[in-house]
C-alpha cells in the first residue's frame, strides 16, 4: 500500500516547448484528485527547490515517488529515482516522454512504473488496488518481465476532474522578468490534427476534449483571487487552445464581466485566427494578448509533408487580424526538416517578418518518442543522437539530406538574429500602442529588451556549451539589416516610445555601440535630434562621424557562465571607449544625465503606482 506520495519535476526541461511550461500542473492535478486517500503528498520542483533530493527523501519519507518527465528530463529523471529507489520508495513516471518509450524506461533497474498517457486514474487506482496489476494505463515488472496493461480511455469529462492542488505549491512563479506572478490553466486536452512531430496523439489518444467555460472562469478567478488583486500572466496550456471556438467566445464573454488584473498567453492554429476575425479580436478584448502559433515554415513542401493543413494565406491573415486588435502574433518554425535546404531556412526570418510577426522562435526539428515523426526516422536509421538531453529543439539530432548537423544549429542561431532585430521589438511597442493608447516609456522598453537579453544569453549558454563563442558570432553576423534603418526612418521611434525628455537633454548627437568578437565586428548607431531619433543604423564594422562611442569586447561571454542585467551592464560600463576631447566629454555628460533622468522618473513613476 502506498500512503506517503512525493510528485517531483526534475531540473532540465530545456527546448521550445517547454519555454512557458514552468509550473508542473501536471502533477498537481494528480495531487488534487489523489489527495484523500493518502495520509501525505508533496510535489517538488527540483527547478526551483534549493534543497537537495536526499535532504527531500529523508524529509517526507515518501513509500511512492512520482516522477514527471520530457526527453531532456531523462537523465535527471533516472538519477532522482535512482536516490527514491535507495531510500526505499518504489518509483513511477509519466509524461509525454515515458509515453513514448515504457519499455526503456522500464529496463532501468531504477524506475517499477510507467503511466502512459493521463495520470489521475490510472495513479488513483494504483493507489486503491496497491497493485500495478491490470491497472489500465500502467506498465511494470514481474519476475523480470515488462508487462504493459491495456490502455486507458481519456478523460471525457475534464469538469469532473478537482482543480490542480496549487495549495500544495511550494514556490512562487514568476514571469521572466520577475515583476509579475505566473500561473498555467487547461481549457482542453488533446488536440484534433495530425502533425507528424506532436507528441499530443500519443498522450491524448488524438482525442480534444474540453472544459465548460464557467469551470475555467471559475478557476481564474480563484488564481486571481489568491493574489488579492495584483497582476498575474496566465498561461493556457492547451496543445490548440481553440479547439471549441464557440466556448472560447463564451469565455471571453466571462473574462469581460470581471475587472481582473490578468493577461494570458494561449496556444493555436492560425486556421482559426485567420477565419474568425470577431473571435480574434473578442479574445483581445478579454486580456488574451499573447499568441503562439505553429508557423512551421513558408513552404507549401514542408506544411504538407508535416501534415498541418495551413497555408500562407491562412498564416497573413492569422496575424493580420491579431496585430490589427493590439495582440501579440507570435510564430513557431520548424528548421532542418530532412528535405531543406540551407537556402530555404535562410528565407524563415524574412518570411516572418513580412507576415508580421511580432515575437518568432526557430526550432530545429526534433523527433520525440511516441510521434509519427520519430517512428519513421527510427526506421530509417536517421536518428544518430543517443543523448536525450539534446532532444530539445536546439540541437540537431538526425542525419537529413542536405544540410549536416553543426550548419542546422547554426543556421538556427542565424535566424534569431535576422528576426529579433531592434525594429521588430519597436513594431511590437506600436502594435501593443494600438491597444492602450499610450506609448511606454524608454526606461520600460529598455528593461523589457534587458530581460530578453538575459533570457537569450543564459538559454545559449545552457543549450550550446561547448560552441557558444561560434552562436554568438554567427549572431552578430548576421544582426546588421538595411530593414532596420529604412522602419526606423519611416516609423521613427520617438513616435513609438516616450523619450521626450530623454531626447531634450541629449540633443542632437550619433551614438555608436560597437561589438566585438575576434575579428567579427558590428556597430549600432542612433542619430538623434533634440526631439526626434532620425535612424537607427546597423553595420558591419565601425562608421566615422559619430559623437559618442562604446566599444563592446564580447569574448567575455564565452565563459559559458549564466550572466545577469546587472552583470552585462558593469561590463558594459567598464567597456566605454576612452576619448578626452571635451566635445565627447560632454556629450558623453548628456547621454548618462539623460539615462539617470529616466531611470529616476521611472522609479517615482513606479513607486506612485
Amino acid at each position: 500500500m502506498f500512503r506517503r506520495v512525493l510528485l517531483v519535476k526534475p531540473a532540465g526541461r530545456n527546448g521550445l516547448s517547454f519555454a512557458f511550461d514552468v509550473v508542473p500542473i501536471g502533477l498537481e492535478y494528480i495531487a488534487a484528485y489523489i489527495e484523500d486517500v493518502v495520509e501525505d503528498i508533496h510535489i517538488v520542483d527540483m527547478e526551483m527547490d534549493r534543497r537537495s533530493f536526499p535532504e527531500l527523501t529523508s524529509l517526507y519519507r515518501p513509500d511512492l515517488v512520482c516522477i514527471t518527465m520530457s526527453a531532456t528530463e531523462h537523465n535527471s529523471g533516472l538519477h532522482l529515482a535512482k536516490i527514491a529507489k535507495a531510500s526505499g520508495a518504489a518509483t513511477i513516471v509519466g509524461g509525454y516522454h515515458p509515453t513514448g518509450v515504457p519499455d526503456l524506461m522500464l529496463s532501468y533497474p531504477e524506475i517499477d512504473m510507467v503511466v502512459r498517457g493521463e495520470g489521475e486514474l490510472t495513479i488513483r487506482e494504483l493507489l486503491d488496488k496497491g497493485s500495478p496489476e491490470n491497472v489500465l494505463g500502467l506498465s511494470y515488472k514481474k519476475d523480470g518481465q515488462v508487462i504493459h496493461n491495456g490502455e486507458r480511455p481519456v478523460i471525457q469529462d475534464l469538469d469532473a476532474l478537482p482543480f490542480p492542488a496549487r495549495h500544495l505549491r511550494q514556490y512562487l512563479y514568476k514571469t521572466s522578468d520577475r515583476s509579475t506572478d505566473y500561473d498555467v490553466i487547461a481549457m482542453s486536452r488533446g488536440c484534433l490534427n495530425p502533425c507528424i512531430f506532436c507528441c499530443e496523439p500519443s498522450m491524448s489518444q488524438r482525442q480534444l476534449r474540453c472544459r465548460s467555460p464557467e469551470s475555467v472562469m471559475k478557476e481564474i478567478h480563484e488564481i486571481a483571487e489568491a493574489r488579492e488583486g495584483r497582476p498575474v500572466n496566465i498561461m493556457f496550456t492547451d496543445p490548440n487552445f481553440i479547439g471549441y471556438p464557440d466556448r472560447v467566445s463564451r469565455l471571453c464573454e466571462l473574462l469581460m464581466e470581471r475587472n481582473l488584473n490578468v493577461k494570458f498567453h494561449a496556444i493555436l492554429r492560425p486556421n482559426i485566427m485567420a477565419t474568425h476575425p470577431q473571435l480574434v479580436k473578442k479574445m483581445c478584448d478579454a486580456g488574451i494578448l499573447w499568441y503562439e502559433m505553429g508557423i512551421e515554415s513558408p513552404n507549401l513542401k514542408d506544411l504538407k509533408q508535416t501534415k498541418k493543413g495551413i497555408s500562407n494565406k491562412i498564416h497573413r491573415e492569422a496575424v493580420r487580424n491579431i496585430r490589427a486588435n493590439g495582440g501579440s502574433a507570435g510564430g513557431t518554425f520548424v528548421i532542418g526538416l530532412p528535405d531543406q535546404t540551407e537556402e530555404e531556412i535562410r528565407g524563415f526570418p524574412a518570411y516572418a517578418r513580412e507576415i508580421g510577426l511580432t515575437a518568432a522562435a526557430f526550432g530545429i526539428a526534433t523527433p520525440f518518442p511516441g510521434t509519427e515523426f520519430y517512428d519513421d526516422l527510427d526506421k530509417q536509421g536517421l536518428i544518430f543522437e543517443t543523448d536525450w538531453n539534446k532532444f530539445d529543439e536546439m540541437h540537431s539530432v538526425y542525419r537529413t539530406k542536405h544540410v549536416p548537423k553543426e550548419k542546422v544549429e547554426e543556421l538556427a542561431t542565424y535566424c534569431m538574429a535576422k528576426f529579433w532585430n531592434i525594429d521588430v521589438f519597436i513594431d511590437r511597442a506600436e502594435v501593443f500602442m494600438k491597444r492602450t493608447g499610450r506609448k511606454p516609456p524608454l526606461m520600460e522598453f529598455v528593461r523589457e529588451r534587458t530581460v530578453d537579453l538575459q533570457f537569450i544569453s543564459n538559454n545559449g549558454v545552457k543549450l550550446q556549451k561547448s560552441n557558444f563563442a561560434s552562436h554568438i558570432k554567427t549572431f552578430l553576423d548576421a544582426y546588421p539589416d538595411p530593414r532596420v534603418e529604412e522602419y526606423t526612418r519611416k516609423v521613427g521611434v520617438h513616435t513609438v516610445l516616450e523619450m521626450s525628455r530623454f531626447l531634450r537633454i541629449l540633443g542632437p548627437n550619433t551614438v555608436q555601440c560597437t561589438l566585438r568578437l575576434d575579428n567579427t565586428c558590428i556597430s549600432v548607431i542612433i542619430k538623434t535630434t533634440s526631439n526626434t531619433v532620425e535612424y537607427i543604423r546597423i553595420i558591419h564594422g565601425r562608421a566615422n562621424d559619430s559623437t559618442i562611442d562604446f566599444d563592446i569586447d564580447l569574448n567575455w561571454m564565452s565563459d559559458q557562465s549564466p550572466k545577469s542585467a546587472v552583470t552585462m551592464a558593469q561590463r558594459f560600463i567598464s567597456m566605454v571607449s576612452r576619448d578626452f576631447s571635451v566635445k565627447r566629454l560632454w556629450n558623453i555628460f548628456r547621454l548618462f544625465l539623460a539615462v539617470g533622468t529616466e531611470l529616476v522618473m521611472s522609479r517615482l513613476t513606479g513607486s506612485q503606482q
